[in-house]
């Protein structure tokens, strides 16, 4: 049966996590992107509202995850031609669970809120990957993902 899980054994402690979000697109679409062309207006700008927007609700979109009181959200989008957004966010709470939903859905509704500001112009953008970048505090410690050299 699913249930919340109860951390209130748990210690409160310094969270933090990181997430990432990639998209892929035309070229074209990228310029559109950096010259603020495009007709819904600043696409980076919404994107990192957005970001913090989902970071604050996490708990209205994903049924199980407990509220948490956030102290910091931080967004980067980065244009890197030719042709990829690149959106990292770093989420901060002091509480008895990890940040790491709220990193990555924050990561996710910037990378959904781009495609969404671009589709007019570009509706092949692919999105992807979305993952977890880093997690430090509670119980289970650090963890960072380790890249893969190409």
């Amino acid at each position: 049966m699913p249930r919340m899980v109860d951390v209130s054994g748990k210690k409160v402690t310094l969270r933090r996590a990181t997430a990432s979000a990639e998209l892929r697109m035309n070229p074209r679409t990228l310029r559109h992107i950096r010259e603020g062309s495009l007709p819904k207006g600043s696409v980076l700008s919404v994107a990192r509202i957005a970001a913090v927007q989902a970071a604050k609700e996490t708990h209205r979109w994903i049924p199980l995850c407990h509220p948490l009181p956030l102290e910091s959200v931080k967004v980067e989008v980065k244009l890197v031609p030719p042709d990829r957004v690149v959106i990292r966010v770093e989420t901060v709470v002091r509480a008895r669970t990890g940040v790491e939903m709220e990193a990555l859905v924050a990561s996710a509704a910037a990378a959904l809120t781009v495609y969404d500001m671009c589709k007019a112009v570009d509706r092949g953008i692919v999105i992807g990957p979305i993952q977890l970048q880093s997690k430090s505090g509670g119980r289970s410690g650090n963890w960072k993902r380790v890249s893969k050299s190409r």
